[in-house]
Order: C-alpha cells, then sequence, then structure tokens
C-alpha cells in the first residue's frame, strides 16, 4: 500500500524527500532478491531454472558462469576486445566467436559504418562497437576495461603517411600487450603476426612482426599465444582479387621473377577456427607459437593458374625479374612522405610484397600446426576460390572455357 501510494505520488508530479526516497530503496531491497553482475549468468534466486547447463568457466577466459547449449544465445565466459576486428581476418574471427556466445568488444577508428556488418554476427548486445584512438593509451584501456581476452589483428602490409610498418606492426603490439598486463585480468592474449616473420626476412613487414612477437612474449611469456597465418584466401582477400581485377582490365598478370616461388596458402576461415580452439583449450596453447599454413604447397605461378581457371579466361603472363618489378614498385616508396598528398594503395605492385615474395614461405618442419589445434584445413580448389566467378566475363553461371575457344578458333 505504500509503495503504490508512492507512485501515485510521483505520477501527480510531487517529489519525494530525501527520507522518503531512503525509505523506497529499503523497501525495494528487502522486497526483491539481489541481482547477480550482468553477464554472470545466474543471478536471483530463480537463476538457476533459466540455465540450460552449469559448467566452470574457461580456462583463461575469467571467472563467469557458462551457460546454455552453446549457440549464439548462449554465454561462453569469454568477453573478447578484438583489436582489428574490422579486416580481413578479423570479420571471421568476429563470427567464430559470437557463435559460441561470447560477448565481443569491436575498437574501430573509422567511420560508423566500418563495424556495420559484424553487428549481424551476433545476438542483440553481443558485439559491441567501441570507438577508439590507437595512440591514444586510455582509449585503448577503456575499450578492454571489461575484457578477460585480447585479441590483436592489427597489421598493415604497405605503409601510409600516418602509419608505417613499425608502429603498426611493432609497437601497437606492444603496447597493447603492456596495457593489457597492467589490467589485471586478461587471461589470454593471441597475437596474430605472419608465416615467415623473422629478423633477416627481406619483408620489413615481417621484420615487424617478429619484432611485435618478442614484445608480446616479453610481457605475457606464459599467457600469450602467437599465431601466424600464411598468405590468406577468402572473399575479401588481397592476392587472388587483385590479380583478378588486374587480369581483367589489363588483359595479362604480371609474375615477379618467373612465380617460381613457393607459398602454402591457407583459407581465412580455418585460421579464425584456428584462434578461436585456442581459447577452448585447456590452456594448452598458452605460450606457444603455432604457423599456419594450407595442405598444400602452390608456386606463385601454379595459384595464378587457379585463379585463371576459376574465372576463365586464357592465362597471360609477363615475367617480370625481381629487379624489375622492384624498379616498379619504388617510386611509391621514395615519395610517400615527401609529397603533399596521399599517394594510391599499391595493389599488384607492392614493393614489400615483392621483396616477401622472393623467397619461399613455408611452414617450419617442426611446427606447431592447424593439427595441434585439432582443425583440418580446407584445399583450395573448389569452395575457397568460388568467390572468384564473379569475375567471369558471362557472370557466374557462364564465361569462357578452353574448350569453348578451341570449338570457335576451328569454326
Amino acid at each position: 500500500m505504500q509503495a503504490a501510494a508512492w507512485r501515485r505520488h510521483l505520477l501527480e508530479g510531487g517529489h519525494l524527500s530525501p527520507t522518503a526516497a531512503a525509505a523506497i530503496s529499503a523497501f525495494r531491497s528487502a522486497s526483491q532478491p539481489a541481482l547477480a553482475p550482468q553477464g554472470l549468468g545466474g543471478g536471483g534466486a530463480d537463476g538457476a531454472r533459466y540455465m540450460s547447463a552449469r559448467a566452470p568457466a574457461v580456462k583463461g577466459a575469467g571467472h563467469l558462469v557458462r551457460k546454455g547449449t552453446g549457440g549464439r544465445s548462449s554465454v561462453s565466459g569469454i568477453i573478447a576486445t578484438v583489436f582489428g576486428a574490422t579486416g580481413f581476418l578479423g570479420r571471421y574471427v568476429v563470427q567464430q566467436l559470437a557463435k559460441m556466445g561470447s560477448q565481443v568488444l569491436v575498437p574501430f577508428r573509422g567511420s560508423e559504418d566500418c563495424h556495420r556488418h559484424l553487428k549481424l554476427m551476433g545476438d542483440l548486445g553481443q558485439i559491441v562497437p567501441m570507438k577508439y584512438n590507437p595512440r591514444d593509451v586510455n582509449s585503448i584501456k577503456a575499450v578492454m576495461a571489461k575484457s578477460n581476452v585480447v585479441i590483436n589483428l592489427i597489421g598493415r602490409e604497405y605503409e601510409t603517411r600516418n602509419y608505417g610498418f613499425e608502429e603498426v606492426n611493432h609497437h601497437m603490439a606492444e603496447q597493447l600487450a603492456m596495457i593489457s598486463k597492467e589490467h589485471g585480468g586478461i587471461m589470454r592474449f593471441i597475437q596474430v603476426s605472419g608465416l615467415g616473420a623473422s629478423a633477416s626476412s627481406p619483408s620489413r613487414m615481417l621484420r615487424a612482426k617478429a619484432a611485435g612477437e618478442e614484445s608480446v612474449l616479453k610481457e605475457f611469456p606464459e599467457v600469450a599465444t602467437i599465431v601466424r597465418p600464411a598468405t590468406m584466401i577468402g572473399t575479401e582477400d588481397r592476392i587472388l582479387n587483385r590479380w583478378a581485377q588486374f587480369a581483367k582490365n589489363w588483359g595479362f598478370l604480371p609474375l615477379v621473377g618467373d612465380g617460381s616461388t613457393k607459398i602454402q596458402p591457407v583459407y581465412v576461415v580455418d585460421v579464425a577456427a584456428a584462434i578461436v580452439n585456442s581459447l577452448k583449450d585447456n590452456g594448452t596453447s598458452m605460450g606457444k607459437t603455432y604457423e599456419l599454413g594450407g595442405p598444400e604447397i602452390y608456386t606463385v605461378h601454379e595459384l595464378a593458374e587457379l585463379m585463371y581457371e576459376t574465372i576463365r579466361e586464357w592465362p597471360r603472363y609477363i615475367n617480370l625479374p625481381l629487379p624489375v618489378a622492384r624498379a616498379i614498385a619504388s617510386p611509391r616508396e621514395m615519395l610517400l612522405n615527401k609529397v603533399p598528398f596521399p599517394l594510391p594503395t599499391p595493389s599488384i605492385f607492392n614493393l614489400d610484397q615483392i621483396n616477401a615474395f622472393s623467397e619461399d614461405n613455408l611452414v617450419s618442419e617442426n611446427a606447431l600446426t592447424f593439427s595441434d589445434l585439432g582443425i583440418v584445413p580446407h584445399k583450395l580448389k573448389g569452395y575457397p576460390v568460388e568467390f572468384l566467378v564473379c569475375y567471369r566475363k558471362g557472370g557466374p553461371a557462364f564465361g569462357s572455357t578452353v574448350s569453348e575457344k578451341i570449338r570457335s578458333s576451328e569454326l
């Protein structure tokens, strides 16, 4: 009766005295069960009734109680801040995390549209975009304040006027590791590097990646997991898409050094699954480095042949010796910080990528691989490269095949 009278008093525009307000608070606390903190999944006396399963928290993922059957509406116990989530690999990592019922914090520095596609990958409130500045320490602390897992996917395969290889691939990783250590509640740190990362690599990007690995392991020697994916293939990739666009626009494809370099391209979905599996284990992946290459070894020329076969075009190549390719790509690097305007993004003639393709890039003989994470990677031929059908001349279901061209030439 007292509560009803107070509500009527408020609806009529009345104001409560401090004594009355304190009485209301006491009345509510006495008549309602205490609520557990958000995300613990079991608040109140009736909390267990709504939980389909109780299980210990994921090791290395904080002290949250898991609930649900493991789908998007479940609670996995993981609250992950995924830096670089709006990039190529990031969308697949976010999808895999959301699929198992994790909450994903998505730091972004671009427009409000850059994370729009990620919101649909999880249940309501599961994907949380947060604006941040990668050069502002307080901004970084804010986006990882509630998380217990940090995944660093930040990387850049070319330099710009504002961000160089050393800052993006090394210093940012070092800074994230230091802030995560200060945080105190980060139980797992996943650093995504690149296959072939080494201080002696001809690629400046891979040298910076190696320095980033070293800095992360210095801060988290027993907690961090290093993942080194090979050249990733997928719908938004930066190799087959660029080759196909160049071949359609110019009628040929330049091959550096006859395309004889051996690489081990990997399907991007497999890499994302490996990252998530490393979080779901019992901690065996902590402090280890994994090299993730595909099940098949290709030369650059063979990979280009696969691209041409999928888009149904005659293969046409121009072989470029390594010095010639470097000479074509060098002007952008020399003028990058000397002109008052931004230069175009390099595609085929990316100097650092040309240097990286000057050596074979394969998984080491004794390295930990997909099999150690319980994953069998896909072969590229088939579904992983099906996205290239959009480049067929007559549409995805049509195009010209070799047999059709032979028949037409004989007529």
